[in-house]
């Protein structure tokens, strides 16, 4: 496994708990000296024990020693980031094609080079390419097999995922990987085979359409708050439908995260290259967008244009519960924006402090949601991590009435108003 980034040690964990022997391989010889004393570098659930169980039994093994990894391995899987280049926010794949360079000085024999990162269309042409330079083709395969790990639960996703992806151009190959996933084929997971750069897109068109019914319903939330309607009952009346699906459909703030704000641009970039219009997609990022604006100018309305020295709490800022992810999280746009008009900001999020916020002269992070809560004037619930839907508000509030803005419609108007707050919520 190259890399121990998120999805590198996940991966690996999980094949280490089917029972294969899995090398873990990084350059960052500070995280892998960290993982040897078995301590994990991001926050997943239920991870840290996998890896300390796999660990102590031998099956899971960390390294700086690529070549040693790669002799030891019958396959072997490229898990490095695919960024958004700064430029023109196509993928940057200088981590894969380096990882490719590498891999090509040191197979000895016939290797599988699984491609995990999520990468554009013709990646996979490339790094057969690369490696071809160094070894002869009839010493490995490369084949495309995305992952579909969501942050928080990603074990889960791994163990009982909706469907495998194996794109290879040798039938061969993929009985290989059909054997390798066969524990979870057995559980009902759907192996599903194609070529490879038909996987490559199958990853990029699933995020870019699951971003798509998040901004979709995120415009029609806009709607509901003109008109009075309530966008849960939208949401869910719409859910019913088999063709459309309940998942995805639930309004809040804009779309974050390792995967679609990055992997939207990126299919984007390759329609592009290949002079193919993409417009709907192209669209959705633009909502997306627009979208943090909105709130903002929520923010400002709720405050009636008043935000110096206003004290507002903001509980979570990892742009979803269960995670310390913070790429892409609303929260980067929203908590400067109140800094810089003078608002005084407390903030909690269960994964801890950020950095993100360190330079910041009205930010402070506090350890737990009455703390963050105390003497404000709007309190702004963020991320829905599960210790936020059940706040005593009427206790917190005490000393002082505050307003609520629940981005995450956790709770319910009518109580809130019995409960005597001026709440605000998404679509209602």
């Amino acid at each position: 496994m190259i890399g121990t980034g998120y999805v590198g040690l996940v991966t690996a964990a999980c094949f280490a708990d089917l029972g294969n022997t899995v090398y873990c391989v990084d350059k960052d010889k500070k995280k892998i000296d960290m993982l040897n004393k078995r301590k994990i570098p991001i926050f997943e659930p239920g991870l840290e024990e996998l890896v300390k169980k796999n660990f102590i039994f031998g099956r899971l093994k960390f390294t700086t020693d690529l070549s040693l990894a790669i002799k030891s391995s019958d396959i072997i899987f490229i898990c490095v980031g695919t960024p958004s280049r700064k430029k023109n926010k196509s993928a940057d794949l200088q981590y894969v094609f380096t990882a490719a360079n590498e891999i090509g000085k040191f197979i000895d024999k016939f290797k599988i080079i699984v491609t995990k990162s999520t990468v554009p269309v013709s990646t996979g042409d490339k790094i057969e390419k690369i490696i071809s330079k160094k070894k002869s083709r009839k010493m490995f395969e490369v084949v495309s097999n995305p992952e579909f790990l969501r942050e928080g639960e990603a074990i889960r996703d791994f163990k009982f995922p909706d469907r495998i992806i194996v794109g290879s151009n040798k039938k061969k190959i993929t009985k290989k990987l059909e054997s390798l996933y066969e524990p979870l084929i057995k559980k009902g997971a759907v192996f599903f085979s194609t070529n490879r750069r038909g996987a490559e897109l199958i990853k990029y068109a699933s995020n870019a359409f699951l971003a798509t019914k998040i901004s979709f319903i995120n415009e029609i939330a806009n709607l509901c708050e003109k008109t009075g309607i309530n966008i849960e009952d939208v949401s869910l009346g719409m859910g019913l439908d088999k063709r459309i699906g309940s998942r995805f459909l639930r309004a809040g703030p804009a779309y974050g995260g390792s995967c679609f704000p990055k992997d939207t641009r990126a299919i984007t970039k390759t329609a592009d290259l290949y002079k193919t219009d993409l417009s709907i997609i192209k669209s959705v990022i633009k909502s997306n967008t627009k979208r943090k604006i909105i709130l903002i100018d929520r923010i400002k309305k709720i405050l009636s244009n008043k935000l110096k020295n206003k004290k507002v709490a903001i509980l979570g800022v990892t742009f979803k519960p269960n995670t310390d992810d913070m790429r892409e999280s609303s929260s980067l746009l929203i908590i400067p924006f109140l800094d810089k008009r003078g608002a005084k900001i407390t903030y909690y999020d269960p994964s801890g402090e950020k950095k993100h916020f360190y330079n910041l002269r009205n930010v402070s992070f506090c350890k737990n949601v009455r703390e963050a809560c105390k003497n404000s004037d709007l309190v702004i619930i963020h991320t829905e991590w599960d210790e936020f839907k059940t706040i005593d508000f009427k206790k917190i509030s005490r000393s002082k009435k505050f307003k609520i803005y629940d981005m995450r419609n956790l709770y319910s108007p009518e109580k809130m108003k019995n409960l005597g707050f001026s709440y605000y919520s998404i679509g209602r």
